[in-house]
């Protein structure tokens, strides 16, 4: 069903109706919400940068999207997850038009930065998870990876804004397959640009603090 061969108008259809019963599910087990906070969901380029604690979390931002916004918007995430089966594929490539990368630096034949960059001048937004993997530890945060900040510096006029993911963690446990039941917010918060001369661990530290201050008082994500 999900082959290389199918023809380019029936791909797009069956990801369209696949990418809507995602978003459907998605709803149906977290009844998320997105809260909107100093930012409103409107159509301008954006860097959307978020916590990571589960395999769920880019579905869950896609889906709280609103559709022309999310119709623009590209998760950034690894190859070998989204390639390792034909259905992932189908749902990485055709449905989320994910920005690939490689995570094994000796064998990868791009530059990781150089295709984000890319898809930023062709004037997608991104999803994009500054932690670099899934947090499995007990603290809020892993430290962030210099990648933001690069994209920070090479396109300045793109605001980068902090998405704070609750719950998800709970819905999907690491190793489970089935999904528990359980309400989930997606908070969106002000935007935050890289000031001039600011270096990497003061903008890194600063974005790190821009995204905790989403977190709801007494979350225990």
């Amino acid at each position: 069903m999900f082959q290389p061969s199918l023809a380019a108008p029936i791909r797009k259809f069956l990801a369209r109706r696949l990418g809507d019963a995602i978003a459907l599910f998605a709803r149906l087990v977290t009844a998320v919400r997105a809260i909107w906070d100093g930012i409103a969901p409107t159509e301008v380029q954006r860097i959307y940068f978020a916590n990571h604690s589960s395999n769920g979390d880019t579905i869950l931002i896609w889906t709280v999207l609103p559709p022309a916004i999310r119709a623009q918007t590209r998760p950034v995430a690894a190859a070998d997850y989204w390639l390792a089966s034909p259905l992932r594929r189908f749902v990485g490539v055709d449905v989320l038009n994910t920005v690939l990368i490689d995570r094994r630096p000796d064998q990868r034949d791009h530059d990781p930065m150089e295709r984000i960059i890319a898809a930023v001048d062709e004037g997608a937004s991104l999803i994009i998870f500054p932690e670099g993997r899934r947090n499995t530890t007990d603290a809020p945060l892993l430290p962030f990876k210099s990648g933001i900040y690069n994209i920070a510096r090479k396109r300045p006029q793109v605001d980068l804004v902090p998405v704070w993911i609750e719950n998800l963690n709970h819905v999907m446990p690491k190793g489970k397959v089935i999904p528990i039941p359980l309400l989930c917010t997606v908070t969106f918060g002000a935007p935050v640009r890289a000031t001039d001369g600011e270096d990497r661990h003061a903008f890194l530290a600063r974005a790190q603090d821009a995204l905790l201050a989403l977190r709801p008082e007494g979350a225990n994500d």
